[in-house]
């Protein structure tokens, strides 16, 4: 079983910046991807915003291209996001995910708030 706890959200202003953690336990996943979502406020969707392969390779959505940075350090089991210049439609709960195993399920953390004032 893996556990996913994310945490580093907050309040900050239009332009500012964040950076999310979100660390694993219960199985290392150095050679799963890990992704970031992200629910915008009254909305069911999560949005995928950034991933990154076992390799480190990378991919984001437009919306955040070259604002924010995925990472990963295997050693501490951990993914983060850097998230810099951000806009008030960055707000939402961010969740950390992967997937992992035998059958490939699906792993969420619990979602770390992120509000963005304008």
């Amino acid at each position: 079983q893996v556990q996913l706890v994310e945490s580093g959200g907050g309040l900050v202003q239009a332009g500012g910046s964040l950076r999310l953690s979100c660390v694993a336990s219960g199985s290392s996943l150095s050679f799963n991807a890990i992704d970031w979502y992200r629910q915008a406020p009254g909305t069911q969707q999560r949005e995928l915003v950034a991933i990154i392969s076992s390799g480190g390779g990378t991919d984001y959505a437009d919306s955040v291209k070259g604002r924010f940075t995925i990472s990963r350090d295997n050693a501490k089991n951990t993914a983060y996001l850097q998230m810099n210049s951000l806009e008030p439609e960055d707000t939402g709960v961010y969740y950390c995910h992967t997937r992992t195993g035998w059958n490939l399920d699906d792993y969420w953390g619990q979602g770390t708030q992120v509000t963005v004032s304008s």
